[in-house]
């Protein structure tokens, strides 16, 4: 683990560089905004840890109304039961002796769930949870598009759920109906029409499984860019958003209902970085490429500062293309980051660095970095 960019206390012009700095007050306003959509629509809220890895930020979700966390690893649902955490679904089917065991195990400390797609899931977490003497949670994942795990029919569904319901040391928890490629559909009416047929599909294999005798304890699913649309179909009954903590450069070209860039949150997620070169006015190079954000989905942006687009990420640097009417870039500038994609951003630092009126309020550790087994 790398040494803390900055301490408790220093002003934000003493973090060292490049840093991940949230803005607190950005940060529980959209904690605060969701816990209150999600109690307004009565559906149970459980964010995505695999966004933050966090521990501290889990506990935060906690403490204004999330009934638990998601997790995609074992590993990660490990460091948040460590942490305290008494609810965990692993949003991810499990594979392989040596992880179904430490799942099973790990639901001797905590309420686990994790999904399933296929007979042999269930059969070798049944083993594994009648080896440990715990019981596991299992939801049947439900295929939504792209290459995705999930089974592709209401029937599969059934059978699926069948299975595991007689299965020993199981307990069948419902579905999971995540729809990870709607998230990023840019218009808000294909957007929205998107998630009203995925409804459908689900509302579809629930009813056929509670006419069958299986009631769905938890339909679960939803992410930040189609959580409001899902809800209001009436079927989920959980939320699994994540990136609404933060927000980033991808998500926010995501179009409102009037085609404008407005997202429902704010950014609270910086990559703070510093002018390294400056030699010319047409660009610049900052000490943050692509070792200090990700650039999977989208470039990140350039934090109110008009006429300045980050164009290129190298291994350590990053390149800043600079418009005529832009104000001039100093060398030593400091220059505040949008990540493009928050997760995998956040998964390149040890440490979060929480800042309010320009001072070092908080470090907290990215306790799950890295945890991908």
């Amino acid at each position: 683990m790398s040494r803390p960019p900055a301490k408790v206390g220093d002003p934000v012009s003493a973090i060292d560089t490049p840093a991940l700095v949230i803005d607190l007050p950005a940060f529980e306003r959209n904690l605060e905004k969701m816990a209150s959509f999600a109690k307004g629509a009565n559906v149970r809220l459980r964010p995505h840890a695999k966004t933050h890895k966090c521990a501290m930020i889990a506990r935060r979700q906690l403490a204004l109304g999330a009934v638990g966390v998601c997790c995609q690893k074992v590993s990660e649902a490990e460091d948040m039961v460590a942490a305290g955490v008494s609810d965990v679904l692993v949003t991810n089917e499990i594979v392989g002796e040596t992880k179904v065991s430490r799942l099973a195990a790990l639901a001797r400390e905590a309420n686990i769930s994790v999904l399933a797609d296929h007979p042999d899931m269930v059969s070798a977490y049944s083993t594994a949870a009648e080896r440990f003497g715990t019981t596991l949670g299992v939801l049947v994942e439900l295929y939504s598009g792209s290459i995705r795990a999930g089974v592709h029919s209401a029937e599969a569904a059934l059978e699926l759920a069948r299975q595991i319901d007689q299965a020993p040391g199981l307990r069948f928890a419902g579905l999971q109906a995540y729809r990870g490629p709607a998230q990023h559909i840019r218009s808000f009416d294909e957007r929205l029409r998107a998630s009203q047929e995925w409804c459908e599909s689900v509302r579809a294999a629930r009813d056929l499984l509670q006419q069958n005798g299986l009631l769905c304890e938890s339909v679960t699913g939803a992410g930040t860019g189609t959580y409001a649309f899902e809800v209001q179909g009436g079927v989920f009954t959980e939320i699994q958003v994540g990136s609404y903590a933060f927000m980033d450069a991808d998500y926010g070209l995501n179009l409102d209902e009037e085609e404008r860039y407005v997202s429902d949150f704010e950014n609270s997620l910086f990559i703070l970085s510093t002018v390294m070169s400056s030699n010319t006015p047409e660009f610049a190079v900052v000490d943050a490429g692509a070792k200090a954000g990700n650039v999977d989905q989208a470039m990140p942006s350039v934090w109110e500062r008009p006429g300045l687009t980050y164009v290129g990420a190298a291994d350590e640097h990053g390149a800043i293309e600079i418009s005529p009417s832009a104000d001039p870039v100093a060398l030593g500038e400091r220059l505040w980051l949008v990540p493009g994609h928050c997760d995998p951003t956040i998964n390149l630092y040890d440490w979060i660095v929480g800042v309010r009126e320009g001072r070092v309020e908080t470090v907290w550790s990215v306790s799950a970095r890295g945890a991908l087994l």
